[in-house]
């Protein structure tokens, strides 16, 4: 009876531990199993989504906008040169570098003493000359006098003369005495001849004499424009620059003093490339009087001026290419002759056109659109013009459309992007919380908190967002991700 207790007891142990050895076989296969079938599963795949920076074209009207350098210049300059040589004897105080002078102003004079004394032997001479005329005058007046006279003494001899004839004639007189008469007439006509000649003499001499006093007026007048060349004034309001001169300086005739610019009235000289050119043009070939702006940078504090285009340079240019223009500036502050600018000059406005950043435009002229599933489409559109960091396009159906405004190597057609419009998330596919069913939210909880190197305070939070009945979507992304589906 002992034998056989013992005999069962033995016999129910060895079928438990068989048993035990079955059921943990059993179980480390299932493991092993189970770990089998998740390493060979393949992870459900999500499509990635990008986030792109947009820009909403509208089709409207754009004034493309031509930018060039040029040089301001002054439309007046003079040269101030010396009309008469010899020692400066004063000079204005503005007449220094940079100095201010106004129209007909003294700038400096040049020793006049040999132009006075020249003007006081002039009027010398003058005063004798008039009175060499007076003389001729008056001796012209008294030959005609003594003219006069002889004359009549030639009409007394010749009535003498008849009646010696007429005497003779009846035989009364003698031939003596008409003999006599006719000598005294010829001595008559040989006295008018001489007082001819003397008042010929008489008028050249008045003429000589008028010639003289013509000829010294002449000369007085120059010496009195000698003595005012001797005086140098301003011609016009302007800044003097180049000045090279001070008192008691020996100058001789046309030295180059100074150079007096007329800073009111300023203009920009830029030069353009011919097709910039063309687009200047009105519908006759000429030149628009179009709007420029001039822009000086200096240390971030720029100097402003407009104008307007007013001529273009006659001829090309040996060695260059474009066009010259010239554009009057209205009011230019701060702006001196020789300063390099910017010049930006409006061309004709354009309508029907986009303006968008030069980024969203690749080298095949095309344009990445983002349609009403969030996804990105290629738009061909037609470049107008590129200007700055800008371009202006036109294309079809490309008003209202959300346009890509910096392309990158990972956008192309067909992806998915989240549109960014001025900093402000657009409506995406995607909603921002999600709803789990009872099963993948008890997956999630349970990796949550089976992961024990995440911080206490991290997984609290998780899991008390995995509570709520709407998930927030990222949320649910970062963790499928990490499951591996």
């Amino acid at each position: 009876m002992r034998f056989l207790r013992k005999s069962l007891t033995g016999l129910f142990l060895l079928a438990v531990t068989v048993g035990l050895l079955i059921f943990a076989g059993q179980m480390i296969y299932g493991a092993i199993e189970d770990r089998m079938a998740r390493e060979n599963r393949k992870p459900e795949g999500r499509e990635r989504v990008y986030a792109v920076n947009v820009i909403r074209a509208e089709e409207g009207q754009v004034t493309p906008e031509l930018i060039a350098f040029g040089q301001i210049k002054s439309r007046r300059s003079l040269e101030v040169r010396a009309k008469s040589a010899g020692t400066i004897v004063q000079i204005s105080d503005d007449f220094i570098e940079g100095g201010r002078v106004s129209d007909g102003q003294v700038l400096l004079q040049v020793d006049p003493t040999d132009a006075e004394y020249a003007i006081e032997r002039l009027s010398n001479d003058l005063l004798d000359a008039e009175v060499e005329q007076r003389d001729a005058v008056r001796s012209l007046d008294l030959a005609r006098d003594e003219l006069k006279a002889a004359e009549a003494q030639v009409a007394l001899r010749q009535k003498a003369l008849d009646r010696q004839n007429d005497l003779q004639a009846r035989g009364v007189g003698t031939s003596a005495a008409v003999e006599a008469a006719e000598l005294a007439l010829a001595a008559a006509n040989q006295a008018t001849l001489s007082r001819r000649q003397a008042v010929a003499q008489a008028e050249a001499r008045g003429d000589q004499a008028e010639t003289r006093m013509e000829r010294t007026r002449i000369a007085l007048s120059e010496a009195r424009r000698d003595l005012d060349d001797t005086t140098l004034t301003a011609d016009f309001n302007g800044t003097l620059s180049e000045v090279s001169v001070v008192k008691g300086r020996l100058v001789s005739v046309n030295e180059k003093l100074a150079t007096l610019v007329d800073t009111g009235a300023l203009e920009v000289s830029f030069r353009v490339s011919t097709p910039q050119y063309v687009r200047l043009l009105d519908e006759n070939g000429a030149l628009r009087p179009s709007e420029v702006t001039v822009d000086l940078d200096i240390l971030g504090q720029d100097l402003v001026s407009r104008g307007v285009v007013t001529r273009e340079g006659a001829i090309v240019g040996e060695g260059q290419t474009g066009r010259q223009i010239f554009a009057k500036l209205d009011s230019a502050g701060g702006f001196k002759p020789g300063d390099f600018v910017t010049v930006h000059v409006l061309e004709s406005p354009m309508d029907g056109v986009v303006e968008l950043p030069a980024t969203a435009l690749d080298a095949t002229g095309q344009v990445l659109a983002v349609t009403e599933e969030n996804r990105l489409e290629f738009l061909p559109v037609e470049l107008l013009r590129r200007q700055a960091d800008t371009v202006i396009v036109r294309g079809a159906d490309l008003d209202g459309r959300l346009i890509v405004s910096r392309r990158t190597p990972l956008l192309g057609q067909g992806i998915q992007v989240k549109p960014l419009i001025a900093g402000e998330t657009a409506e995406v596919a995607a909603p921002d919380k999600v709803t789990l069913s009872d099963e993948e939210r008890d997956r999630m909880i349970a990796f949550v908190k089976a992961n024990t190197r995440m911080p206490a305070d991290m997984r609290d939070r998780l899991l008390g967002e995995l509570a709520q009945p709407q998930v927030p979507a990222g949320l649910v992304q970062r963790l499928q991700a990490r499951m591996g589906g």
